[in-house]
Parts: C-alpha cells; structure tokens; sequence
C-alpha cells in the first residue's frame, strides 16, 4: 500500500459565525480539489459525543455550544511536496478570512498515512 501524505485541521469557530463558516467551506472545498496531487478532502462539523453513554450504544447528540462549534478537515496528498504548494495557496488566499470567524487559529496535524 503506497502512503499518502495527510493533513488534518481543526477549527474552533465562534458560534455566531457558523453559518458564515460553513459557507467560506463551501468556496474553500472547490479550489482545494483542484491543488495539484490531491486525492480526497473531506470536512465535517462535530454533532455527536461518547461522554456519558454506555459502550455499544449509539453516540449521544450535542445539545449545546459551550464555547465555539468544531469543524474538521482532512486533505490527503500523494505527496508532501505538493501538499506544500497547496497549504501555500490555501494560506495566502483564506488565511485572513478564517481567522475572522475563528476563536483561535486553527490547529493542523500532519503526517503519513499507516
């Protein structure tokens, strides 16, 4: 199995900008499908937890926002390199919009798929 290179963020968005959040996600999703070496992108908003239910049981729905609403993105690349052309480009055109809607800037983890 040839490993990919995977990049993972969160985003802490503040609750008021949600709605605004998801639709810069919208603009965002399309541009980063076509960065060279991209092979799947994927986000998704958490609405569910494990806390406090019994194991095997389905996970128990967020009924409340205590203090920001999080999102997730995972981008995968053939390459490292590529992904660095790409992080560049998503940096320079979304960077300064992001962080308006955020509560701090987001979080990236990166690394080779297993």
């Amino acid at each position: 199995m040839e490993k990919t290179f995977i990049e993972m963020k969160l985003f802490q968005v503040k609750p008021e900008k949600s709605e605004q959040f998801e639709d810069k996600i919208e603009e965002m999703f399309a541009e980063q499908l076509k960065c060279e070496g991209c092979i799947s992108l994927k986000y998704f908003k958490r609405f569910y937890t494990i806390d406090g239910i019994e194991l095997g049981e389905p996970p128990r729905e967020l009924t409340r926002i205590v203090k920001c609403v999080k999102y997730f993105s995972f981008w995968e690349f053939d390459n490292k390199e590529n992904y660095g052309k790409a992080i560049k480009t998503f940096f320079e055109r979304y960077n300064k919009d992001l962080q308006k809607l955020l509560i701090a800037p987001f979080d990236i983890n990166l690394g080779y798929s297993i």
